[in-house]
Order: structure tokens, then C-alpha cells, then sequence
């Protein structure tokens, strides 16, 4: 038989163990050249553009 617990575990100590699962947000910043939301350190998906310079051609396809 394997090792077990003393004492049971509280809730508080079991969900403090667990507090680094949780699921986390994207840190969106605005964009320079068109002002909209984008996932900081990425090429713009609405523009191309990353730092200040042109890096995707967005161009619409008609």
C-alpha cells in the first residue's frame, strides 16, 4: 500500500495548488498604423504591419 495522506487537505490549500491551471488572456495592444487590438510582438492580422514597418501584404483579393 502506497503512502498516505495524514490529515485531509482543506479546500483552501487544494485550490492554492491548483491556482496556476487557470487559463490566461491574450495581452492585446493597439496597433500603431491602424489603431485596432492585436496580440503584442505580432504582425498586425489587419494591416501587416509590425514595428512600424510593412512585413504582410493585406491586400483585398476581389
Amino acid at each position: 500500500m502506497g503512502p498516505l495522506p495524514k490529515r485531509k487537505l482543506s479546500k483552501r490549500r487544494k485550490y492554492n495548488r491548483r491556482n496556476h491551471d487557470k487559463l490566461t488572456l491574450n495581452h492585446l495592444v493597439l496597433c500603431s498604423n491602424c489603431g485596432k487590438y492585436k496580440p503584442a510582438h505580432q504582425v498586425c492580422p489587419e494591416c501587416g504591419f509590425y514595428n512600424g514597418t510593412q512585413v504582410l501584404n493585406t491586400e483585398e483579393e476581389e
